[in-house]
């Protein structure tokens, strides 16, 4: 069988795995082999957390709606039912940012989810 020379396609394959493992520490950005699992570990976890990160968001502005529905004496699920009842279809995260940098249009909104 023939001798198979890697010479180029091999060091491309390796430096562009140096090149992701940038910034990492210590061996984990120099020695191929460390930095090869390393990188491996990095894309999953960054595969993982795109999922992540959706679920993190909508935590986040659940807690702002409920702490500014509070502030009006109703409780986030009743407010969102209200809501609901009330035919206003506003998402949370537009919700979430009244609450932080337009109290007085959130409550205006909690008012005419109250009425209805």
């Amino acid at each position: 069988m023939a001798r198979v020379k890697r010479g180029n396609v091999a060091r491309k394959r390796r430096n562009k795995v140096l090149k992701l493992a940038k910034g990492f520490r210590g061996s984990h950005s120099k020695l191929f082999r460390t930095a090869n699992q390393q990188v491996m570990k990095a894309l999953r976890y960054a595969y993982r957390d795109r999922r992540n990160r959706k679920r993190d968001f909508r935590r986040l502005w659940i807690t702002r709606i409920n702490a500014a529905s509070r502030m009006h004496g109703v409780s986030y699920s009743q407010l969102i039912g209200q809501l609901k009842k009330a035919n206003i279809e506003i998402n949370r995260k537009m919700l979430a940012q009244m609450a932080v940098l337009d109290p007085s249009g959130f409550a205006a909104v909690v008012e005419v989810a109250n009425r209805a």
